[in-house]
């Protein structure tokens, strides 16, 4: 059943948890202003196995390790010239690993992101042509999907919405907040509110708005906020730790079962993507997924 169908019909969909800490966790080396941008290619072997273990956890989505991978992001840590390379190869194998691990439909999101490490955000002519042969290379390699993850303004996830949307495929999108002094609900780092990014997008954008790379206490504000403004089919996959750039802090990771009971409070507000973000791990999906299965998620399979 196609996941629009799934989502229709009021389905939980469970996807997997973060790649790019998981590769860390297990020792792939992280790069400066790239992150795990070079993972693909040093640990190929290794980014399957992750993608296995979330599949046999329960996920229902796996994503491509190519939240890091933009042009000018490789650019930036001196790996541009394999910008193509590491693209295909992180497409090809979260498609290798659905193709041959999944004893149910598993469909593949593509994932893109405005995020740039410390590095100033190129011109937006260049950042619309680096986005544009992104998103192509995910299409050619068999996303089912693309995924625009940790948005955090809106001129720049105009340009990045844009470009995944030339492909035809469906495109969800997904923000990361914060809670400032003030109360207010604001893109994390930048002083934008959520509400007015929500008000640039409709259901012809996107067919489901996600919460993502924010931590759990600062969900429930957030989407309070994305409930005001949105209509449509929500996500959350929530963070845990400390980025201290190149590398994820693994300090005070929720454990899989309060991370459970947490996603179970939104599935109450009717969230219908769960899943997780960097530090959040296999282990966690799998207590997510055993937790749903049999109530709300797959009940109509």
């Amino acid at each position: 059943m196609e996941l629009q169908e799934r989502l229709k019909q009021g389905d939980v969909i469970i996807i997997d948890g973060g790649t790019g800490t998981e590769m860390e966790k297990r020792g792939a080396p992280m790069v400066e202003k790239g992150w795990c941008a070079r993972s693909t290619l040093t640990h190929p072997e290794l980014l399957h196995q992750i993608h296995e273990d979330y599949i046999r956890a329960g996920a229902d989505i796996i994503i491509t390790n190519t939240f890091a991978t933009s042009r000018h992001v490789l650019e930036a840590c001196g790996l541009s010239d394999q910008f193509e390379a590491i693209n295909a190869a992180a497409t090809r194998i979260a498609c290798e690993v659905r193709d041959h691990t999944a004893d149910r439909p598993v469909d593949v999101a593509g994932s893109m992101s405005t995020t740039t490490f410390g590095t100033a955000q190129p011109p937006p002519a260049v950042a619309e042509a680096n986005f544009n042969r992104q998103a192509e290379i995910l299409a050619e390699g068999g996303a089912d999907f693309l995924i625009l993850e940790m948005m955090r303004d809106i001129d720049y996830t105009n340009i990045v919405l844009k470009a995944a949307k030339r492909t035809g495929l469906p495109v969800w999108l997904g923000y990361s907040t914060a809670i400032k002094e003030d109360g207010q609900v604001r893109l994390l780092y930048h002083d934008v509110s959520l509400a007015d990014a929500l008000q640039t997008l409709s259901a012809d954008d996107v067919p489901v708005v996600s919460i993502m790379h924010t931590l759990t206490e600062d969900i429930g504000s957030s989407l309070d906020m994305l409930q005001t403004h949105w209509s449509g089919p929500m996500g959350v996959y929530a963070h845990s730790g400390v980025f201290k750039p190149p590398h994820w802090q693994f300090i005070d990771i929720i454990s899989p079962a309060d991370y459970a009971a947490e996603a179970a409070k939104w599935v109450e507000r009717g969230v219908q993507v769960i899943g997780g973000c960097c530090g959040i791990g296999p282990e966690h999906i799998e207590v997510l997924s055993a937790q749903l299965e049999g109530s709300i998620k797959g009940t109509d399979q």
